[in-house]
């Protein structure tokens, strides 16, 4: 039994008793079944429940021998997890169902949820980048997603470290949405658990794999699909040529949506995807006005005002490993690591690179002269600083 490739062209009816909420998750967690070929079952024969009791015989014709479907305490197992977690399961039809993303070609069945439901229906813009996102680029992504949340939209993205990291912060107090690859209680990655508290807290995290999975390389394209369905547009702020961020971009481009980037240094491995995108026909983006008139959207004139921001809060992810004036060489090699993923042949100031660190001057000092005598970085007039190599 192999999945198939066609779509659904007729969506079933939601479940409406916690036996067919049940079901379904239990068809959809049986061996070899996938969204497309759920969808097909359903249509097939009428119900989840009939769907599972055909299931052997259907697998049988597909030359798969003594097939059994996903067992009952599996499901029963997952559904104590998600009371543990305070997770909600959302299937296609119910009301609390995103509409935007139930219009794709085979939406996810189920979605676990954590959060704030009512995000999911406001009008949202994904954003997405480089994990190794330069200082620059975090700034770029932290500005816009407060723009645009001040402007009424939820930003949507996949809780990953860089780019993902700095646009959830930037949207955190007018309205995120985290898609996580993984479980939607198993936090990846592990830098990010206090992110992603702070999401469940204000905002809101999905996923439609089992609870508790931890998330494997081909999980991440298949979530991809999920933040571009969600939102009108895509706005990539820093990729490489090659990278999970342009997967999202064709993800968009298939299901309608808008494609923006924003453009980097030409010499700068990190911005040629955006680069790309942009000859390609994509919207190129300043600022969060940019996005907002490309999707037809009213554009609030505070929309990039600089948020305050709280300076008793707890650093970024980031920032977790600078904790101390510690030299130690274990340290020191991190702490170079750091200061090379921010910078770019892009200029900038010394001061901006510290408070992105949420270091202070004493401890990146001594190691900017390291690297400067090391010719992996340079000092231009007025207190730039660049990447080498």
């Amino acid at each position: 039994m192999t999945e198939d490739t066609s779509s659904s062209t007729h969506p079933p009816l939601p479940p409406t008793t916690e036996d067919d909420r049940f079901s379904w998750l239990r068809l959809l967690r049986s061996r070899r079944v996938g969204v497309t070929t759920f969808y097909r079952l359903l249509s097939e024969h009428g119900t989840a429940q009939n769907a599972l009791s055909a299931l052997p015989e259907v697998a049988r014709n597909a030359g798969v021998e003594d097939y059994e479907s996903c067992p009952p305490c599996v499901i029963e197992a997952e559904m104590k997890a998600a009371r543990a977690a305070r997770a909600r399961l959302l299937c296609l039809g119910d009301t609390a169902y995103p509409q935007e993303l139930a219009r794709i070609a085979d939406p996810p069945p189920m979605l676990w949820a954590i959060g704030e439901l009512s995000l999911l229906h406001r009008p949202a813009v994904a954003m997405v980048g480089a994990r190794n996102a330069s200082s620059l680029g975090t700034r770029i992504a932290r500005a816009l997603a407060s723009g645009l949340g001040a402007a009424g939209m939820v930003v949507v993205s996949g809780m990953a470290r860089g780019i993902d990291a700095a646009a959830h912060d930037g949207a955190l107090e007018t309205g995120t949405i985290a898609v996580l690859a993984g479980g939607v209680d198993n936090i990846y990655p592990a830098e990010n658990a206090n992110l992603a508290a702070r999401i469940a807290e204000r905002g809101l995290r999905l996923s439609e794999q089992p609870m508790g999975l931890a998330p494997q390389a081909r999980h991440f394209p298949v979530r991809n699909r999920i933040v571009s369905g969600l939102s009108r547009a895509v706005v990539v702020v820093e990729a490489a040529a090659k990278s999970g961020s342009l997967i999202t971009a064709r993800d968009a481009l298939d299901q309608g949506r808008e494609v923006m980037a924003v453009p980097g240094h030409p010499f700068d491995a990190r911005a040629s995807g955006c680069n790309m995108l942009i000859r390609d026909g994509a919207a190129l983006v300043r600022r969060a006005e940019d996005v907002l008139t490309a999707i037809g959207m009213p554009a609030d004139p505070s929309a990039n005002a600089p948020r305050k921001r709280d300076e008793t809060s707890e650093p970024g992810p980031a920032s977790d490993t600078i904790r101390t004036p510690s030299r130690s060489h274990r340290a020191t090699v991190a702490l170079h690591q750091q200061i090379l993923d921010r910078l770019g042949p892009s200029p900038i100031g010394e001061d901006q690179l510290i408070r992105d660190l949420a270091a202070t001057a004493d401890q990146v000092g001594p190691a900017l002269l390291d690297l400067e005598l090391d010719g992996q970085i340079a000092r231009q007039s007025g207190g730039l600083l660049s990447r080498l190599n």
